[in-house]
């Protein structure tokens, strides 16, 4: 049984709010509770992404990338900006068009 998506973006909104907190009161470089909190936005954004896609069979033009994504710097396009950030669409949102 999936979450309703309304739960599950309130569950992001407040990681992403802690997220905030933590990264404003950072102490040192690899401070663990923003690296907590990281890892808290990361799952309540899948957990969220899933339940939209559930619910109305939609997704969102975001992607969560792991430590393992940052060994493919070959893949980056030209769309990256200087940090190596890449603005994309989902794959199949873009060749599949939003669900009706």
């Amino acid at each position: 049984m999936s979450i309703d998506p309304r739960v599950a973006l309130e569950r992001l909104v407040s990681a992403l709010e802690e997220h905030l907190a933590s990264s404003a009161s950072r102490r040192r470089d690899d401070d663990p509770a923003v690296e907590a909190a990281y890892r808290s936005v990361a799952a309540a954004f899948e957990d969220y992404q899933e339940a939209l896609y559930d619910a109305f069979g939609e997704v969102t033009p975001l992607e969560v990338y792991d430590d393992d994504d940052s060994d493919d710097d070959d893949d980056v396009d030209d769309d990256s900006d200087e940090s190596g950030y890449v603005s994309e669409l989902i794959d199949a949102e873009v060749e599949q068009g939003p669900s009706a």
